[in-house]
């Protein structure tokens, strides 16, 4: 049995080149490996998406690493269809990590797994996510990021520079999922460290030593955890807000999760709420900077807040790569799809595609209606989707009150990710009459 998702049919070309939204250069379609990027390609990825697109929509990749969609229409239909396609990557990370502790983390925790797994821990933890916990944590937040421009505010008085990513984006987020999983605020300091070190290895290509550092941070940070779940189950938490204590009890008459289940879905809370918030809260100082007329109209206008947020989600996605593969011979835009194939979703491509998006690579605080990709879609989509958006409303809501007229102090440094978009430092200027 053959299923078929349809796309538009791409123009006859090789190359395209995007519009004059940055310095980068497409790389020619033909030629286009996950595996083999330069440099540059971090600085813009999104010309050599469009030529993607436009000419290979479904890109084949070469040495077996599957196929590679750039089309909205395509990610879509995959993501909502658990039937025949799959998130488990036991047998792509098998050969990748080999049995290691990266290996045990990312095949056990909730988005590499689907059901029954995927959805017991998804249960749980969405218990303790529901529309009133999230309303009740604004407080809490606005006090942590009034903190943070308090300190922003006392190094401008001082005439410091500051870094938007290690001053303020990172220590938003890190703050809020230790408050999920109650970490003692002395013990939160290794937290980033280890996410990044492990979400590093999920990178197309890795070297020893990244992979080294993300074994090593799987396994320090479950020997924490080891503690902190024997110490919870001695003092247990309200489980309507302490997610730790929500997945030791388990659901009321269900399932209980195992040991190694339970450890390494607080190492998957801890690296989904962490790096892709900074990257958003980050992308977004830096998008006000690069589009000031959008940014006058956000600051005269905060009712844009929200779609503002959502713009920057899909101009920018945190997360640029998904990734699934066929649990049966199928078709994606006519093209044969074996069983077993690799599927790597490029929500980057996706959330500019110009059959989705009016004007896409035109950043609109005001897009409306904005229907991106940028926490997935379907049963998988992102459960902490509405923290997140809180978490971003919030930062730049008080941010720009604070320093309407900030400035980058320099050329912000990337991450240099394929799959995690964001910042590792953004150097900015705040003067003394702006954050007075």
């Amino acid at each position: 049995m053959t299923a078929s998702f349809d796309g538009a049919l791409a123009p006859d070309l090789s190359r395209v080149e995007g519009p004059a939204d940055g310095d980068g250069v497409a790389l020619p379609a033909k030629s286009f490996d996950l595996r083999a990027l330069p440099a540059s390609f971090h600085d813009d990825p999104y010309r050599t998406y469009r030529a993607l697109r436009e000419t290979e929509p479904v890109k084949r990749l070469p040495d077996g690493q599957g196929v590679f969609l750039t089309r909205h229409a395509d990610c879509l239909a995959v993501y909502k269809d658990t039937r025949l396609f799959t998130s488990s990557k036991t047998d792509e990370f098998r050969p990748k990590f080999g049995a290691t502790p990266l290996y045990e983390h990312h095949t056990t925790s909730l988005v590499f797994n689907d059901a029954p797994l995927h959805t017991r821990v998804r249960k749980i933890i969405a218990g303790a996510l529901t529309p009133r916990a999230i309303a009740a944590m604004e407080d809490g937040l606005r006090a942590l990021v009034g903190e943070l421009v308090d300190r922003l505010r006392e190094k401008a008085a001082n005439g410091r520079q500051v870094d938007l990513i290690e001053d303020f984006a990172s220590a938003i987020p890190v703050e809020i999922i230790g408050n999920l999983l109650a970490v003692p605020h002395a013990e939160r300091g290794p937290l980033r460290d280890w996410s990044l070190a492990i979400l590093g290895a999920l990178e197309p290509v890795l070297t020893g030593e990244q992979l080294a550092r993300g074994n090593a941070a799987v396994t320090e940070f479950t020997a924490y955890l080891t503690g902190l779940v024997g110490e919870r189950r001695q003092n247990p938490g309200d489980p309507a807000t302490d997610v730790l204590t929500r997945l030791i009890l388990g659901e009321t008459g269900g399932e209980t999760l195992s040991a190694s289940e339970l450890l390494q879905n607080c190492i998957f809370i801890l690296n989904a709420g962490h790096e892709t918030t900074t990257n958003m809260i980050g992308n977004a100082l830096v998008l006000l900077c690069e589009w000031p007329q959008e940014r006058a109209r956000l600051i005269a206008d905060p009712s844009l807040m929200r779609t503002a947020v959502e713009e920057v989600l899909r101009f920018e996605s945190s997360n640029q790569l998904g990734n699934r593969a066929a649990s049966e011979d199928c078709e994606i835009g006519e093209t044969p799809i074996p069983a077993g194939t690799s599927i790597t979703l490029c929500i980057g491509a996706a959330n500019r595609d110009p059959q989705a998006f009016a004007d896409p690579d035109r950043f609109d605080v005001g897009r409306q209606p904005n229907r991106h990709l940028a926490f997935g879609m379907g049963p998988h989509q992102c459960a902490g989707m509405n923290l997140a958006r809180l978490e971003g409303r919030i930062a730049l809501e008080m941010f720009l009150a604070a320093f309407p007229d900030y400035r980058l102090a320099g050329a912000p440094v990337r991450g240099g990710r394929v799959r995690f978009r964001g910042y590792q430092s953004i150097p900015a200027e705040l003067t003394p009459q702006t954050a007075r």
